[in-house]
């Protein structure tokens, strides 16, 4: 695979990349904060190599995938690039060490059992823990009640780094109102995780309200790639 010049990245894909880093700057600003405090994470989910090599000419470094197959088979036709690995949708158990294997940060974390199955004593990964803001109890993440008990479970695990929480506004909610409660949990943690105030929140048309409640970490997809191919 050859590296990519600058020139490489389309003109659109640049555009929409900028259009976001500048709503990011806005919202930071507004909120009285840095905007170099927030990391952007694109998503490319269903989109081919090609677009990552493009982002990362445009100096792009933290890519996002939540379909393990997928995730593994880019992670390493593009190990040469320094890029940072987001894994962001829900990792089956089985499949726990493989994700491990080329993710460098897991969003996803939301039950004891995946957290045994991540446990190491030979190498470190970062994780958040995410929070289940439904009562949809099939949904992804943990329930609010059982977080403290989760997040001693995460602290305890060799191997495992806890970073913050992670959440997904729900469509029937305002974003901000979300966000404001995970702010809230990631708060009431503290005294058990004091490093840990990472927050993962915000995706491509909620992402000013996440920066505005204080988001570190933005998992942002189609506001900057584009629709997703037509085969997907």
């Amino acid at each position: 695979m050859s590296m990519v010049s600058p020139g490489a990245a389309p003109v659109d894909l640049a555009t929409r990349l900028e259009t976001v880093r500048a709503g990011v700057t806005d919202a930071a600003r507004e909120a009285g904060r840095d905007a170099a405090e927030v990391t952007t994470i694109v998503v490319t989910k269903f989109h081919p190599v090609s677009l990552i090599e493009a982002l990362y000419a445009l100096g792009v470094r933290h890519v996002g995938e939540n379909r393990h197959q997928e995730a593994q088979s880019k992670a390493a036709e593009l190990a040469e690039l320094d890029l940072t690995w987001h894994f962001v949708g829900q990792v089956q158990g089985k499949k726990a060490r493989q994700v491990r294997a080329y993710a460098d940060v897991i969003h996803s974390v939301d039950r004891d059992s995946l957290v045994a199955a991540l446990a190491s004593g030979e190498s470190t990964i970062d994780c958040f823990i995410q929070v289940n803001l439904t009562d949809d109890a099939a949904r992804g993440g943990v329930d609010p009640a059982n977080l403290p008990a989760l997040v001693d479970t995460v602290l305890a695990a060799p191997g495992v780094h806890l970073l913050g929480l992670m959440a997904v506004a729900p469509l029937a909610e305002e974003p901000r109102r979300a966000f404001a409660r995970v702010r809230e949990l990631s708060v009431q943690i503290c005294s058990q995780a004091p490093a840990a105030t990472a927050l993962s929140m915000g995706m491509s048309q909620d992402y000013a309200a996440a920066v505005l409640e204080g988001a570190t970490h933005l998992r942002i997809g189609t506001a900057i790639t584009g629709n997703r191919p037509a085969f997907s």
